[in-house]
Formats: C-alpha cells, sequence, structure tokens
C-alpha cells in the first residue's frame, strides 16, 4: 500500500473507515473469547491456521495473496461460534500480511488487510446463526442437512465481502471501476471459499474431534488444493507475461512504424498522435467498451496512414492541388497501408480499420465502397477526427481552419460522407477531449528541442565509427524531444529512448533501467535489440553487475562485460554480447534511471558514443523527474494482499 499521504482524500476516508469497523469487531470478538476458557480443539485450529497461512500462492496482475486456510476458519466458526471464528481468521491475515515484500508492510496496510477479512467474518457468521433459528453459538450433534444451506449462504457473504472491501480499496485508488476490477481477479477465488467451507462441513458434520485421523484426511485434500492453485496460477501468470510481452512488441511496431510516417510526411507532422487522441476519447464517448476494439482504434489511429509509405513525397508534400491522376496514387494509401499491416498477427481488428477510414457513409468512398453500418465503428470513427485535425492543421496548399470552419464542414457532410452519429457526439463532446500535447505547445519542448539538437551538432561534430553511420538529423532530435515531452508514464519514454538510441546508434540492445528508491533497485523498463526478451522484468540492485555500478556511482562505465548485468540469461542469448556501455540519468543527487547499450563486438564503444548516449540521459532527466514529481511512489493498492 502506498503511503497515507498519497492516497486520494476518498481512499483514505474509505481505508480509514474499514480499518475502525475492523478493529471493533476484533476487540469485541477479543472480549468476548477472553472471558471463556481456551478450548484445546481451539487452539489446535490456530496452530493449523498459522503453519497453512505460511503457504500462499501470489495471484496474477495483483500482489494479492490466496491462503487455503478457509477450511480452518469455518470449522472455527461451526465449532465455536462468531468471535472463535473472526480471532481466526485476523491471526490468517495478519501471517499473510507479513509475507508481503517489506514496501506492503505499512501499518496502515497491515491493518486493512487484517480489518477485511475480520468485518466480512464476522457478518458472515452472524447470518449464518440467524439462519440457524436465531442462535447465538454452536451446540453439538449437529446433523449436515441442518446447516449445510445456511454455511452456503454464510460463505457467500463472507466471499463477496471480502473480495468487495479490496476491489473497492483497489478501484479508488487506481480510479477504475471495482466492480470490472472484482469481476476480472476475484469472481474465480469463490471456489477456494466453497472449498473450504465443504471441508469444514464434513469435520463438523461426521467428527468434532480434531485428532490424527482428521488431520491425516485433511491435510493431504488441503495439500492438494495447494499445489494445484499454485501451479494454475503459475501457468496464469506465464500467459500474462507472454501477452504482456506480445503486447509491447506490437506497441513497439506501431511506435516504428508511426515515426517511419512521420519522418516521410512531414508536413502532416504529429497528425497521427492528435487523431489517437480524438479518437479514443470519441470511442468512449460512442460507448465502444471492448478492450480489443479500443486497442485497435488506438493502434490504427497511429498507422492509419502508413500506406503514405508509398507515395511519392512530391505529391504528399505538393504545395498545390493534386492532378487526378496524383489523387488517384493518393488514394492508393488506404489499402496499401492495410496490405502492409496485415503480415503483422495483430490481436485485435487492426486493418479493417486502416482499409476503410477512407470509406463514406453513403457508399462513394473508396477502396471497397462500402456504406453506413457495414464501414467497422472504428474507421468510421477515425474518418471524422481524421478529418477534423487535416483541417484544423497547415497543409501545403492551404493555411489551417479554426475549429468552428471545420465544424461546419464535418456538419455539411454529415449523413453523406460521415456516420451522422458520430459527427453529433464529436461536435457535443469536442470541448472535452483532451487534446493530444502534440497539437500544442508544451513548455519544456524548446528546451528539449535545444538538447536534442545539440546531442546530433555533436555526434555530427565528432567522427566516429560506421555503428552510428544511421545517427540521423535535426528532424530526427526533434521528433524524439517532442514524443518525450507528451509520453504519458516512464514506460512509454524508456520505449522512445531506446528506440532514439537504436537510431542514433544502430545495431545494439538498448535497455533503459528505471531507478526504484524503495526497493534500491533498477528495473529494465524497456529493452530493445537483438535478445530484448530475455530480459523482460530484469532487475538489478543498485551497486551490482555493470548497470548497477553506474547506478550507485553516477558514474558512466565503457566497454564493461554484459554477463554483469544479463547473469544467467547470457548463456541463452542470441546472439552473444561481449561489451557494455551505461551511462547515469540524473538530476542533481537524484538518480532516475541508466541508460545502457550492448554490442556483439569486443571494445565496440568509444567516447563519442558515451557522449551521445550522456546528451540523451540530458534530454530525457526532466521528463522522468517530471513523471516522479507527479507520481512519488509505486502505485501498490491497499490491501490487496488481504485476499483469503
Amino acid at each position: 500500500m502506498m503511503p497515507h499521504q498519497t492516497l486520494a482524500a476518498g481512499t483514505r476516508a474509505y481505508v480509514d473507515a474499514v480499518i475502525c469497523a475492523g478493529v471493533v469487531v476484533f476487540i469485541h470478538s477479543l472480549s468476548t473469547v477472553a472471558g471463556q476458557p481456551l478450548p484445546f480443539q481451539l487452539l489446535l485450529l490456530a496452530a493449523l491456521t498459522l503453519f497453512t497461512g505460511s503457504f500462499t500462492v501470489k495471484l496474477p496482475a495483483l500482489s494479492a495473496r490466496l491462503s487455503v486456510s478457509e477450511a480452518f476458519v469455518f470449522t472455527s466458526v461451526l465449532l465455536f461460534g462468531t468471535a472463535a471464528g473472526t480471532l481466526i481468521v485476523a491471526l490468517d491475515a495478519l501471517i499473510i500480511s507479513l509475507r508481503l515484500h517489506p514496501e506492503g508492510k505499512s501499518a496502515k496496510r497491515v491493518m486493512f488487510n487484517v480489518a477485511a477479512p475480520v468485518l466480512a467474518i464476522w457478518v458472515a457468521s452472524s447470518i449464518l446463526y440467524l439462519l440457524l433459528n436465531g442462535r447465538v453459538s454452536p451446540f453439538p450433534g449437529w446433523q449436515l442437512e441442518q446447516f449445510i444451506l445456511p454455511l452456503s449462504v454464510a460463505t457467500l457473504v463472507y466471499f463477496l465481502l471480502n473480495s468487495g472491501m479490496i476491489a473497492v480499496a483497489i478501484g479508488l485508488d487506481a480510479g477504475k471501476s471495482p466492480f470490472a476490477i472484482w469481476r476480472e481477479h476475484f469472481v474465480w477465488l469463490s471456489v477456494n471459499y466453497f472449498g473450504g467451507a465443504s471441508v469444514a462441513a464434513l469435520i463438523v458434520a461426521y467428527t468434532r474431534d480434531i485428532n490424527a485421523t482428521v488431520l491425516g484426511v485433511i491435510v493431504p485434500l488441503l495439500i492438494i488444493s495447494y499445489l494445484t492453485f499454485r501451479t494454475s496460477i503459475g501457468r496464469l501468470e506465464d500467459a500474462h507475461r507472454h501477452v504482456s510481452q506480445l503486447n509491447n512488441l506490437y506497441m513497439s511496431t506501431v511506435e516504428t512504424l508511426a515515426m517511419a510516417i512521420d519522418a516521410k510526411d512531414q508536413i502532416t507532422h504529429g497528425h497521427v498522435r492528435r487523431v489517437q487522441s480524438y479518437a479514443l476519447a470519441l470511442a468512449r464517448e460512442l460507448g465502444v467498451s471492448d478492450s480489443n476494439q479500443l486497442k485497435a482504434i488506438e493502434a490504427a489511429a497511429l498507422l492509419h496512414d502508413t500506406g503514405k509509405l508509398a507515395v511519392p513525397e512530391y505529391i504528399l508534400n505538393k504545395p498545390g492541388k493534386l492532378t487526378p491522376a496524383e489523387f488517384s496514387k493518393m488514394q492508393l494509401h488506404a489499402g496499401v497501408g492495410a496490405d502492409i499491416l496485415s503480415a503483422i498477427p495483430f490481436p485485435y481488428p487492426v486493418v479493417s480499420i486502416v482499409r476503410h477510414h477512407h470509406e463514406n457513409w453513403d457508399g462513394s468512398g473508396y477502396p471497397s465502397g462500402l456504406s453506413g453500418s457495414d464501414i467497422p465503428i472504428g474507421a468510421r470513427i477515425l474518418s471524422v477526427v481524421d478529418c477534423f485535425d487535416a483541417l484544423t492543421s497547415d497543409r501545403p496548399y492551404r493555411p489551417r481552419l479554426t475549429n468552428d470552419a471545420a465544424f461546419t464542414i464535418l456538419t455539411e457532410r454529415r449523413g453523406s460522407m460521415y456516420d451522422p452519429l458520430v459527427v453529433d457526439t464529436f461536435l457535443t463532446v469536442f470541448p472535452n477531449v483532451p487534446i493530444s500535447p502534440a497539437a500544442a505547445p508544451n513548455p519544456g519542448i524548446e528546451e528539449l528541442a535545444r538538447m536534442s539538437r545539440d546531442l546530433l551538432e555533436r555526434a555530427h561534430r565528432t567522427p566516429i565509427d560506421d555503428m552510428t553511420a544511421g545517427s540521423g538529423d535535426a528532424q530526427l532530435a526533434l521528433e524524439f524531444a517532442r514524443q518525450l515531452s507528451t509520453a504519458p508514464g516512464a514506460g512509454k519514454v524508456a520505449r522512445l529512448v531506446c528506440q532514439h538510441v537504436r537510431l542514433l546508434i544502430p545495431d545494439v540492445l538498448c535497455v533503459c533501467f528505471v531507478h526504484d528508491e524503495r526497493r534500491c533497485e533498477i528495473t529494465a523498463t524497456h529493452a530493445l535489440g537483438p535478445g530484448s526478451e530475455f530480459l523482460a522484468d530484469l532487475r538489478i540492485p543498485v551497486g551490482s553487475g555493470l548497470s548497477g555500478w553506474v547506478a550507485a556511482n553516477r558514474s558512466p562505465s565503457r566497454n564493461s562485460d554484459p554477463a554483469l548485468d544479463f547473469g544467467d540469461a547470457a548463456r541463452r542469448m542470441e546472439p552473444s554480447y561481449r561489451s557494455g556501455l551505461s551511462v547515469p540519468v540524473a538530476i542533481g543527487d537524484s538518480l532516475l534511471a541508466v541508460l545502457s547499450v550492448y554490442s556483439t563486438r569486443e571494445e565496440a564503444f568509444n567516447d563519442s558514443h558515451r557522449r551521445i548516449l550522456e546528451r540523451v540521459a540530458v534530454s530525457v532527466a526532466p521528463v522522468l523527474m517530471r513523471l516522479r514529481e507527479a507520481s512519488p511512489a509505486p502505485t501498490h493498492a491497499p490491501a490487496q494482499a488481504g485476499e483469503h
């Protein structure tokens, strides 16, 4: 959980309310049990809870952990009442919380982890005894048919309350729908709850004595359950990691192609970024909620002009109107772009949006003459925002139009070229659409551009070997500066840095390590180049390895052995890397990142390479500092480790 001061006011109020209620319930339960002799069976259940609570399974995509101790929790409730069950749950939650990474052991997070299940089991067990003819304490000789239905209801209540309180905390902190988080990450955990309740029901119905025979039957079942969950979740986490890596690969491809398009068509520089901002906002306003469809629109917005790579530059940048023959060549870009992208196995429908983003509502468009709802919704959205940005941008044949003039043209084309609903929605929501920073000046872009220009001037003045033959030009530096200033997070910045460095120093593996102050380590936030797939989630303690030494000493290192960073991965990597260059990214005493490049050649890097990398570090440092100040600590949702 984040430090208390980093939580939003609403999240703090919710967390504090849960903790206060949990403390009250815990004290009440403790006072109830303290006034009675402690049965040996209850102490044995507590010991078993301690034992099983030490064996937990980490849930994928969350810092939550799953325990298999529910059987002993429900047994305590059925044999010894609500207060005893509440204390057993508190003990279980405390053990799980203490197994968190040190950064998750803040007092408030541990208190929330304990309070949430305490409240949940207290309410659930109270309902259980209410359903059992209003009894408030257990009685001997229960038959299975007497309590199985009330126990099922209580189990459901316990699951919904416990998982729901955690999902609400995560949702409030992350600004997401708690229900969406609960449905995605917690629904399937109900199997664990009902499995534990079933074991407890068998214990209570057929023997009230927790003896060696019972343990000989129950403990192996719990071990099997634990191993099954751990294996299944391990496979799920591997699949999740694979999907994440695949998405990063797709986005890297998208970014590279988008940069190539912008470099080809200088007049429309930044156009695709603005179109992306408009298209995503408009899609959400129109009710597009499917994640694959949104990802397709996000990627297609960047790639919709890919086909312009096949259009001669004299046509793209012609200062007058196109002749019919030239316009025919320009029209080919939609189909050509789709054909180029069809070679990439996108996991979402990007190609169809790119192919049909110049279709018209009345069927007069190109390349297929589709009309009405036969045009993909993503293409209908893209055509409107593409037209608007084209109208409000300077072109070789005319200056930009005002927004009002562009709105008038969109209205005139409503129902003929464009989907009326899409046009009406865009006109309505446009004032609230977040304008891409690429469309508006950024206070820091001039300084970033100046540093990037200086970087390239130094590169051109200093002769270096053929590894830097593709060092680029001033336009490349300006593009890098512009994209840095608009990057929404450290991951995007790292990706842009790696792309830019590989343009300046080709044929290298580039890794951007972002500094994690609380863990005192650097993390490979993005890697680009042959063998980068082996570096996913690579973490290096500050002071260890090549890049860790650079982080600790704030000093560059040149032509050191890459194996110092790669560890065991070095033996599996193809090609084999033989030299590395690392420089710190810092402002004053604040280390922000380490930028490293690796080559398959020995002694591959010289002082010119070091200066290039250092200037990139100077360019990116203020961007990373701004991101750190905006989000001073990694986001850890409260009580994610409190799930049972």
